[in-house]
């Protein structure tokens, strides 16, 4: 009896798994758009940012010569710069628009007087960014949006025959 239990378990595990397996395949392409709309508005909202921090910055801003640190990664660029003070800040999240910068070197880096931990390069803002997060958008619509009309006119070329 416990065969049969266990046998009856896996039956309806199957059926179950192909029915999630059509409903999956039925909503592809839709799921797929998903993706790049949620792509897209993930830019958006960092472009926004980019902004928002950018008018901060210009709003109180001050100047200083940085020193590039070493532990810098892809997501962030660590920077070492005096403040009025005479005490040395490091900004956690490092600073914004680094592109190009390499540990050792110095570069004149706009900080937000009221927060310091808000600081980009001097000269660069959020449009700056601007091409990367075009691309990055272009390629999740080219990737998601492609593979979509792919599996549509697969199922329209199936369809018709």
């Amino acid at each position: 009896m416990a065969g049969g239990v266990a046998g009856e378990v896996f039956v309806e595990f199957g059926r179950t798994a192909r029915a999630v397996g059509r409903t999956v395949w039925r909503r592809l392409p839709g799921v797929l758009v998903g993706f790049a709309v949620l792509a897209t508005f993930l830019s958006v909202v960092g472009f926004v940012g980019a902004v928002v921090d950018d008018v901060a910055i210009s709003r109180n801003r001050a100047t200083a010569t940085a020193e590039v640190l070493e532990g810098s990664t892809f997501a962030r660029t660590l920077v070492r710069f005096p403040v009025p003070d005479g005490q040395l800040l490091v900004p956690e999240r490092g600073v914004y628009h680094p592109r190009g910068l390499e540990p050792g070197t110095t570069v004149r880096v706009e900080y937000d007087r009221t927060e310091p931990d808000l600081v980009r390069v001097a000269g660069r803002t959020a449009l700056s960014g601007l091409p990367l997060t075009i691309g990055f958008v272009a390629l999740a619509w080219a990737l998601f949006g492609g593979a979509a009309a792919l599996v549509r006119r697969g199922r329209q070329a199936a369809h018709h025959e």
